[in-house]
């Protein structure tokens, strides 16, 4: 389809829509600051199948036709996450019968209303918000709850090879007690809807909740319900995106019979060795208003929606075989809804899952609709390839991330791509596979865009739209991921002393609180001034340590530095700061990237360079120095040498130099001389004051364009190590026709001159064995060969204000600095292109002014280089900003730089690195939170070893019918007793009086009257009703045994062994097939048996504690009497049964509390004061 054809179909656009909050746990980021850092960084979360999930040992075969078996044994899987239960009212004791996208959803949707500013605390109108998710069907709570129910298969086989019936029926509760046991919580427990009805409920969310299916397009398809909701005005927020969390053996044997999965164990979107994807984990939540709304009220806007398409493939192949007509209609459909034409869009995060065929169609529809032009414009990527087909949550993903690269104004990478697709390069493609970060600069009248697409089984597609909200970048892009730690102190023994508190295996999390807590209280005037500079994935904390230790130890008095980054300074004067800019041979492809990336300071100065810079193809300065990947040796070398002609190389350097000196004065960095090297010279004049900004981006245009012009031979350059006399000697003995236009140090001099003579002088130089290289540059620069520059260079100086200049440049020319007289700058400026660079000098000169510091400042570490060799042993520091030229991160470089910088005193605000960041703060007097590690896999509660047993032997008591859902055996998995003592129960009773049984037998006829009442009310609530019916009927069944046995004399037992997710197994727990981690809070103590001498307030408050922690889960020290039953502790009706009941057993001789009681009590507290207001009422009456 033609361009013209799409924008024939345009509308005007529908309901732009604001995304305001952000909330998401994927493959090693445990929020959106972790996930865009690892999605900018391009990091690989996939691994292998982590022991919470399955043993590949008992699954994988690397045969896909294995019976059984999958051949994926890697895979993309979330970080275990502390989940607080009582935050969300969730007793401890029912996590294991919920599905772990129902819990981790709380959290993730939790995080999203944070981000907005719609938390607690904000007041809103909670009935027009909606809970709208892309979930599909039932969760994986479902496969272990289906497969326990198989008892009658495992007996009939056990049965049928002869075992015998006591072993065979130990194993089948073996078998049974490795699934979770079926419970009141089970059936809401495993349902997908419950997922958007928890969230609802616990934020107290009163719009529209349900969840959509639509397959690898749910959360897509989410959106598009939640766009709808809030176009038509049904609500005003729509809590939206999608979650899944079913990487389980079921969920692998799915996609491995399909099949999907990639053999090779990495998926490769869009890359010719694509063999299949990778399964991953991942919950995705936005938060969504009209944009007018969201502008009204303030919120932060991340991005701007402005359309999401959506259709079906209709009639065609098998259900599962994607259809690029299907795919081209929702694209087509979105771009109307948007009122946007696709070659608007420069990024198109693609559904793209690494399958050769899946992606080929895709390509293939894209390309139908967006046509074709000589210069790829648009970057086409996938998530997939860094955290793996999340399924349901994939969209989200995909959604995310385009939010924040618009929001970041960076173009993400998409990683393992080597070759790409033939489909995506062949002929006149608008697309290019982009695998490395590059910034996204802006073009002129068009503001950012990019477009989402999520595919389905069934044929469902989505394409959604987006739109950057602003299109300056204002903030540092910090990730926490480079930390600087700074101590100062009276003496090196001080700084040793702090080192020595620094722990080297702890989370990285409590590495950056340290760093951020030692930047605020550094003093860069104290005697003594240590930095360290940590990178989290590459510096070996333990070393760094040790080295800086034995330093200091070494060499307290003296300054040092360690290669592995430590920086010592002491005492005060440590002379003037000089800044050192890099001229035309410094530049590379990708300079500065991470700044450029990071800083709005480096960003916006190239963007200030784009303008007015233009090459044939509508090429920009900055798709010069950041150009689309190459993926051949002959394309690489191709963008090197479209940067290295001078039009382009000079106002290049310029602009990332420019830039990367704005970073370092909003450190609060102030250079006290500056100098450039050739070209460089240009860029100091504006650092100081002479030319402004624009005015320089001009002239640096016209310097390298000049200088680039001209006929015949432009000549060359070669660059000779050898002393400055021998290399002079040499041209005069030889008759050489060159000059020596760089003097760069005393054994280093770059000759300039015609192609013929520079070639001559070559084969001299190594036949008299002094080593020497031609330099890629595009002419014989500071000679006469370029003369012809300086005059109208001159004149476009005659037309421009000069500044009033704030600090001294030093001049290449003249070595000194230049003058204050406004005509003798610009001829002196126009000169320098023809004259000799007279560096060693101009360095000399500036030492000689007190300069001891020197920071080349752009691409590279060749000034950095020539400055040390320059001034040899005198005491001086050469620092570079970007010293490992692109090498390592360029956070990492800049980190370095500022250490030294602060140690040196030089007035470094070390507080502004890792701005924003805000280190946690313990809340004194609060207790400790439970907090339960879950990761994907549901949770399941540590089980107790069995001890084998042998035919003809009884197992602990009779087996259990079949119909039990498990043994009430204390010794069957999941059940554990108690820690502590426990009063024992007497082999024999006497028959129970007939008191006692009356008393009973009225307490029995209460309590089924409140089930009664309780039955009743489930009659109008079906939710309750569904959740509530087994554990009503037990505890009915267990009224009606109590009943028995009174009438019978047959004792009650005081207490059975009790469930408790805090508690330890009497013996070792088995390992853990799926998830078995524990929670990190501390064990709930047993209830001890009352004292009948104690204190009766006392003892009612301690035994009801003891019995809540027994029936919720929740350790007894972190409850109190002011909670509340519900919204606190999660305690429905049927729960407060069994607690007053087990309170009545435990607290004999008073009557049980009435049902007329049970729908008012709201707290602890209430109950504890209730209890003892009827005991006092029944208490005897002394007598006088």
């Amino acid at each position: 389809m033609k361009m013209e054809d799409v924008k024939q179909d345009l509308s005007s656009g529908g309901t732009p829509l604001a995304i305001i909050g952000i909330g998401c746990h994927f493959p090693q980021a445990d929020d959106r600051h972790a996930y865009w850092a690892n999605i900018r960084e391009g990091i690989d979360a996939i691994t292998e199948i982590p022991p919470t999930h399955w043993r590949v040992a008992d699954y994988y075969d690397q045969d896909p036709k294995s019976p059984d078996r999958t051949y994926g044994r890697r895979g993309g899987f979330l970080s275990p996450v502390p989940f607080n239960p009582m935050e969300f009212n969730i007793p401890p004791n029912i996590i294991e019968a919920i599905d772990t996208s129902q819990l981790l959803g709380l959290v993730a949707a939790g995080h999203a209303l944070k981000d907005a500013g719609y938390g607690p605390e904000r007041e809103y109108d909670r009935s027009r918000a909606s809970v709208i998710l892309g979930v599909t069907g039932t969760l994986e709570l479902v496969i272990p709850l289906g497969a326990r129910l198989g008892h009658p298969v495992w007996r009939a086989a056990l049965k049928e090879a002869g075992v015998d019936d006591t072993v065979a029926e130990d194993v089948v509760q073996r078998i049974a007690g490795s699934y979770v046991s079926w419970q009141e919580n089970s059936f809401p427990g495993l349902l997908g809807n419950v997922v958007a009805g928890r969230i609802s409920k616990h934020y107290d969310l009163g719009g529209t909740n349900c969840v959509v299916d639509a397959a690898c397009a749910s959360s897509l398809s989410a959106l598009h319900l939640a766009s709808l909701e809030l176009a038509t005005g049904k609500a005003d927020m729509v809590v939206t995106g999608g979650i899944d969390t079913f990487n389980d053996i079921f969920m692998y044997m799915c996609f491995s019979k399909t099949p999907a999965l990639s053999p090779t164990g990495d998926a490769k979107p869009f890359d010719a060795s694509g063999d299949g994807t990778i399964l991953g984990e991942g919950l995705g939540i936005v938060v969504i208003k009209r944009l007018a709304d969201a502008e009204r009220d303030g919120d932060k806007i991340y991005a701007v929606i402005r359309g999401v398409g959506s259709s079906s493939d209709g009639k065609g192949e098998a259900i599962y075989t994607p259809s690029a007509a299907g795919q081209r209609k929702a694209l087509l459909d979105a771009y109307n809804r948007a009122g946007v034409t696709p070659e608007s869009i420069g990024l198109v995060e693609a559904h793209g899952t690494g399958t050769k065929v899946g992606d080929a169609v895709e390509v293939n529809a894209l390309r139908e609709v967006y046509g074709e032009t000589d210069t790829p414009w648009c970057a086409l990527g996938s998530v997939k390839s860094q955290i793996g087909h999340t399924k349901a949550a994939a969209g989200a993903a995909g959604l995310i991330k385009a939010t924040l690269a618009l929001h970041h104004k960076v173009i993400p990478p998409t990683i393992k791509v080597e070759k790409p697709l033939e489909e995506v390069t062949a002929g006149r493609t608008p697309f290019y596979l982009n695998t490395e970060k590059r910034p996204w600069l802006p073009r002129a009248g068009v503001p950012r865009r990019a477009a989402v697409s999520a595919f389905g089984f069934g044929g469902s597609n989505f394409h959604a739209v987006l739109e950057e909200y602003r299109p300056a970048k204002d903030a540092v892009d910090w990730d926490g991921n480079v930390q600087i730690l700074a101590f100062s102190g009276t003496d090196a023994g001080e700084l040793e002393d702090a080192l020595a508190g620094i722990p080297t295996d702890g989370p990285w999390n409590e590495l950056r609180n340290r760093g951020a807590a030692s930047r605020a209280g550094f003093d860069g005037a104290a005697p003594c001034r240590l930095a360290l500079v940590v990178e989290r994935e590459r510096t070996n904390l333990a070393p760094l340590l040790a080295n800086a230790r034995a330093m200091l130890r070494k060499s307290p008095q003296s300054p040092w530095n360690t290669p592995d980054g430590a920086f010592f300074a002491c005492g005060g004067n440590t002379g003037k700061l000089g800044v050192i800019f890099p001229g035309q041979g410094a530049q590379y492809t990708g300079m500065l990237r991470d700044l450029a990336c990071r800083f709005p300071q480096v960003f916006n100065t190239l963007a200030a360079a784009d303008d007015g810079f233009e090459l044939p193809h509508g090429k920009r300065l900055s798709d010069l120095i950041y150009p689309v990947p190459a993926f051949n040796a002959g394309a690489k070398e191709k963008q090197e040498e479209e940067l290295r002609a001078t039009e382009a190389a000079q106002p290049a350097i310029g602009a990332v130099s420019l830039g990367a000196l704005r970073v370092l004065e909003s450190f609060g960095i102030a250079p006290e001389a500056l100098a450039g090297h050739s070209y460089g010279e240009l860029t100091a004049l504006c650092a100081g004051g002479l030319l402004d900004e624009a005015v320089f981006h001009d002239l640096s245009r016209l310097r390298g364009r000049l200088m680039g012009e001209g006929k015949g031979d432009k000549g060359g350059m070669l660059a000779v190590n050898a002393p400055l006399a021998a290399v002079e000697r040499v041209i005069t003995d030889e008759g050489l026709d060159l000059v020596i236009a760089n003097r760069n140090a005393p054994s280093q001099a770059v000759l300039s001159g015609s192609t013929g003579e520079i070639d001559r002088a070559s084969a001299i130089f190594i036949e008299r064995n002094l080593p020497c290289k031609r330099l890629p540059v595009a002419a014989a620069f500071h000679s006469q060969l370029v003369a012809d520059a300086a005059a109208p260079f001159l004149a476009a100086l005659e037309e421009i204000n000069l500044g009033e200049g704030r600090i001294p440049v030093y001049a290449n020319t003249t070595a000194a600095v230049y003058p204050s007289d406004v005509a003798a700058v610009k001829a002196l400026l126009a000169g320098q292109l023809a004259q000799p660079v007279q560096f060693v000098a101009e360095i000399e000169e500036m030492y000689a002014a007190g300069v001891r510091t020197f920071v080349e400042v752009g691409p590279g570490v060749r000034l950095t280089g020539l400055i040390k060799a320059i001034l040899g042993e005198r005491p001086h520091v050469a620092v570079a900003v970007d010293a490992s030229a692109g090498k390592r991160s360029g956070a990492f470089d800049l980190a370095r730089a500022l250490g030294q910088l602060a140690v040196l005193n030089h007035g470094v605000r070390l507080a502004s690195w890792d701005e924003g960041y805000l280190p946690p703060t313990a809340v004194s007097g609060k207790k400790p939170a439970l907090t339960v590690p879950l990761c994907g896999a549901n949770y399941v509660k540590p089980k107790p070893k069995r001890p084998p047993v042998s035919p003809n032997r009884t197992v602990g008591q009779s087996p259990a019918p079949a119909s039990q859902s498990a043994p009430a055996s204390p010794e069957l998995p999941g059940h554990f007793p108690l820690p502590g003592p426990r009063s024992p129960v007497p082999d024999v009773t006497p028959p129970a009086s007939r008191e006692a049984l009356a008393e009973s037998l009225r307490i029995t006829r209460e309590s089924m009257t409140v089930l009664q009442k309780m039955q009743e009310e489930t009659a109008h609530l079906h939710r309750r009703f569904l959740e509530g019916q087994e554990a009503a009927g037990k505890t009915f069944q267990t009224l009606l045994e109590q009943q028995h046995r009174l009438l019978h004399g047959v004792p009650l037992p005081m207490s059975v062994p009790v469930d408790s997710t805090v508690s330890r197994p009497a013996t070792d727990p088995a390992p853990a097939a799926a998830a078995a981690m524990g929670p990190t809070a501390p064990e709930a103590p047993a209830p001890a048996t009352p004292s009948p001498s104690g204190d009766d307030t006392g003892r009612v408050v301690r035994t009801l504690i003891a019995v809540v922690s027994e029936k919720t889960g929740y350790p007894a020290e972190m409850l109190d009497l002011d909670m509340a039953l519900d919204s606190d502790l999660g305690i429905d009706s049927i729960k407060r049964v069994e607690i007053l009941s087990t309170l009545q057993e435990r607290l004999p001789g008073a009557p049980a509390i009435g049902p007329e009681h049970l729908g008012t009590l709201r707290t602890l507290g209430e109950i504890a004061r209730l209890r003892m207001s009827v005991r006092r009422r029944h208490s005897p009456q002394r007598t006088p």
